[in-house]
This record gives structure tokens, C-alpha cells and sequence, in this order.
């Protein structure tokens, strides 16, 4: 239950002055404004809008411990009118509390959820970047705030929304090392939560493979090694013969809000997709019979990232991403509904308006 509507209490002073839109760097930059809510006794309350800004937590915080951590990722953009737009809040609210679920942590009301979002964007609106391709990155999380030491579910948490203008997260294509030695998740495990730890435990494969001259780790399964998952920072598809085919989620692989508007949008353009267990002896075949034209990852940060190579023990996929045709035209497509330049048919995108 909540005991209060959403106080706002605003900054006196704007920071956007300082900000040059044409050179972004991404996760560096924050808005003037963020949502906090605090989880006590039961319930959410304190729930405000505030100037961003630097908070006390106790070195006993049971999150910094034990990892009871979780966030989303999400995009606001403006339309040919200048409206500031969000892209399927409440799918994100949903997310968001299926991660809390994995970890033990209470769900936050949906609705309150959104309309925390409007008011957040909205307050914010001047911070979304009038550049095509970027957009204002929306980072929710949500982490325990009890103090103490010892293995335990937290009685106390606390949910934030912070904001930060971002340019293309990938704007070049880029080269993948299929991982074998390293997992990402197993079976059972939180991959199908956006939990914390999951990505710290990403950070050194990756750095490796950095080393070897790659841009990001495309995961296998954590027993055979033989499984596609996903990329590190994004779901994936392959196009082989002219089908699409992505990874099926099955409680390893996180269930991407952009996987989902890619399907979507496939099949409405009669596009042959298919979700399932795909492994990295099928891809490297296809590729062999020259069967396999185009490789994509999709993400909220990145929405469609073109990938150019695959590196597999002694094999190399190479690909050409000007030929691309299904991932071009994927990206302008969400590039599109989130600008209000194509007609957005499935309602994903709304206006953020003031909720009060």
C-alpha cells in the first residue's frame, strides 16, 4: 500500500547551460531533478521529486553486502511537435518488479510508477537532446537500505529515478567474442533479472575480451557452452536465409522491452522471426553456406547495434553491416515511432504530461 501522492519540490538552479548536446558522454551527466521513494514498515512513502543530488547511506547497507540491487533502463525522445514521449512505461513497471520478485524486494506500485515517470520527464523535458538518435536516458533502481551485517532480505529499501541526456550508445558496428569459459547466468539462476550483480560479474570476461579486440561478449549457456544468450549489454539476432531468429528466454536470458518491440514489428511486416535455442554451430554453418546476412543487438541504450565480426575460438564471422536491410530498417522504424515521425500503431510511445 502508499500513504502519499508524489511531492515536487523543485531546483532552483538549471545545469543544462553547461551541457553541450552534440558531445554526450554516456552515464555522466545528470538532469536537475530525480524521483525518490522510500520502502518502510510495509509500505512506500516519501515519495518526491527533488533537486539530483548526493544521499547518506550507512557502510552496514545490507545492498552494498549482499547485492540486493536491481534497475531498468528506459528512453524518452521528443516528437516532431516537441513533446517529451516515453516508450512503454508499464511494460517497464512490470520488469521492474518481476526483478524485485527474483530478489526479495517489494514491488512498487505500477502506477505510481508512470506517473513518476510523466512527472520526472516532464519536469525534465528540456534535458532530452533535440538531436536525432539520442534521447534521455531513464535509469530506475531500487536498492536495500537496511544497516546490517548478516545474510538477510533488508526491511527497508529505497526506489530512485535518475535521468541523463544520451547520444548513440553504439554508434559504430561492432565485434563480438562468443565467450567460452565464462557464463553470464545458468539455469535457476537471476540472469532473467536486471540485477546488479549481474553485470559486475560481466566486468572482467569482457575486460578480456576488450584486450583481444572486441567490443563486447555474445554469452553461451552455462553447461555446455554451446547456447547462444544474449550480449552484455543487449539481447541478439541473427537473420539466416531470411528468417530472424532470437534466443528464446528461458530464465537465463533477460526478456528485452526492445526484443519485444523487434518481434512485434517483424511479424507485422510479415517477417519470418523465430524464438529458440539457437547454438554457435548452427550460426558459424550458416555462415559458412552464406546463409547468414545480418547479426543485431537490441537494447534500450542501443537500440539496434550492427555487428561486424564474431570471434569463436579459431572461427571469425565477418559481415558487411552497409548490406544490412532487416536491422536498418528496424532502427529507423523505433527511431521513428519514438520521434512521431512513423505512425505508431501498437500506442508504445505516450506523452509524458504533469500527473497533479
Amino acid at each position: 500500500m502508499t500513504t502519499s501522492t508524489i511531492q515536487i519540490i523543485k531546483s532552483n538552479q538549471t545545469r543544462i547551460s553547461e551541457v553541450d548536446f552534440n558531445n554526450i558522454p554516456f552515464g555522466r551527466i545528470f538532469t536537475d531533478h530525480m524521483f525518490v521513494a522510500d520502502y518502510e514498515n510495509g509500505e512506500w512513502k516519501n515519495m518526491k521529486i527533488m533537486p539530483t543530488g548526493k544521499f547518506e547511506v550507512h557502510p552496514a547497507n545490507i545492498a552494498w553486502h549482499y547485492g540486493q540491487a536491481i534497475f531498468e533502463g528506459m528512453k524518452a525522445s521528443k516528437d516532431i511537435h516537441g513533446r517529451p514521449l516515453l516508450f512503454r512505461p508499464e511494460m517497464h513497471a512490470k520488469r521492474i518488479n518481476a526483478s524485485a520478485h527474483r530478489m526479495c524486494m517489494p514491488a512498487f506500485p505500477e502506477d505510481l510508477f508512470v506517473e513518476a515517470l510523466h512527472e520526472l520527464v516532464y519536469l525534465d523535458q528540456a534535458w532530452i537532446p533535440p538531436i536525432e538518435g539520442s534521447a534521455l536516458y531513464i535509469r530506475p533502481f531500487m536498492i536495500a537500505t537496511e544497516e546490517a551485517i548478516g545474510v538477510k532480505i533488508s526491511n527497508s529499501f529505497r526506489l530512485f529515478i535518475i535521468c541523463c541526456p544520451a547520444g548513440p550508445y553504439y554508434g559504430f558496428p561492432i565485434k563480438l567474442k562468443a565467450e567460452d569459459k565464462y557464463i553470464r547466468a545458468a539455469d535457476g539462476g537471476v540472469g532473467e533479472a536486471k540485477a546488479a550483480g549481474n553485470y559486475a560479474a560481466s566486468l572482467y570476461p569482457t575486460q578480456l575480451a576488450v584486450q583481444e579486440g572486441y567490443n563486447q561478449v555474445m554469452w553461451l549457456d552455462a553447461r555446455e557452452f554451446k547456447y547462444i544468450q544474449e550480449v552484455g549489454t543487449m539481447n541478439i539476432f541473427f537473420v539466416i536465409d531470411g528468417t530472424v531468429v532470437t534466443p528464446s528466454t528461458t530464465g537465463s536470458i533477460l526478456r528485452g522491452i526492445t526484443r519485444n518491440s523487434i518481434i512485434t514489428l517483424l511479424k507485422d511486416k510479415g517477417i519470418n522471426v523465430e524464438t529458440r535455442p539457437i547454438t554457435i554451430d548452427e550460426v558459424l554453418e550458416s555462415y559458412k553456406k552464406g546463409k547468414l546476412t545480418e547479426v543485431f543487438g537490441s537494447g534500450t541504450a542501443a537500440v539496434i547495434a550492427y555487428v561486424k565480426e564474431i570471434g569463436y575460438k579459431s572461427e571469425t564471422i565477418e559481415l558487411n553491416p552497409d548490406t544490412f536491410k532487416i536491422a536498418s530498417m528496424i532502427k529507423n522504424t523505433i527511431n521513428g515511432i519514438r520521434n512521431g515521425t512513423i505512425e505508431d500503431k501498437f500506442n508504445w510511445t505516450v506523452p509524458a504530461t504533469p500527473q497533479s
